[in-house]
């Protein structure tokens, strides 16, 4: 198993993403429910997997046997994104039943930036979207990886998006390992679900 080569841009391959999300600031509205955080949990931690090729990608949670308090708190969705077709199909839990939800490929205006860092051994670059006036999304991608996908729906960079972060650092995901791997079809097949959102 090839980690990755500088040699050529990457066209394939699967990343393990870490996902922190900071559950005071993500339940900054619920004060009853903040009281019960206890420092140690704090932040949780989600681990995701992207397989990708130049035209499409599966972003999906990894299973985990261990089961905290606050599994309510985040969500676990399952994004597929097709350049092709231009669409994208979200599987969500919503009380235990998954919804699927179709539209079309998200289109965010980007400010790429001279910001730069290193991401699971791949030199990045800084960009920013403005969602609206009053909140930001830090996106960093690498040019050795030629499309443009990322966590959740993003996309629309010039390279592989990598690292991603809420400007209030409630939410952030980051690349921590990158494998150069041809992915199997089936990975790329929709599960069925049973309800339309």
């Amino acid at each position: 198993m090839v980690l990755h080569s500088h040699s050529a841009q990457i066209t394939y391959g699967k990343v393990t993403y870490e996902r922190k999300t900071n559950l005071y600031k993500r339940l900054k509205h619920w004060e009853d429910v903040k009281e019960w955080v206890k420092e140690s949990e704090k932040v949780k931690v989600d681990e995701f997997e992207l397989t990708f090729t130049d035209s499409l990608s599966c972003f999906k949670p990894v299973e985990s046997e261990y089961r905290d308090n606050f599994e309510w708190a985040t969500s676990l969705n399952t994004t597929y994104q097709n350049k092709t077709s231009d669409s994208k199909v979200t599987f969500k839990k919503i009380w235990g039943e998954e919804f699927m939800l179709k539209d079309s490929l998200s289109k965010r205006k980007w400010k790429i930036t001279d910001g730069q860092r290193t991401i699971a051994g791949f030199n990045c670059r800084k960009a920013i979207w403005v969602e609206n006036d009053s909140s930001r999304v830090y996106a960093w991608y690498a040019d050795e990886i030629v499309p443009g996908f990322g966590p959740e729906s993003f996309n629309g960079l010039p390279g592989l998006i990598l690292g991603l972060a809420s400007e209030d650092g409630g939410t952030i995901y980051f690349a921590k390992k990158v494998e150069v791997i041809q992915p199997k079809p089936e990975v790329f097949q929709l599960p069925k679900t049973k309800r339309n959102l």
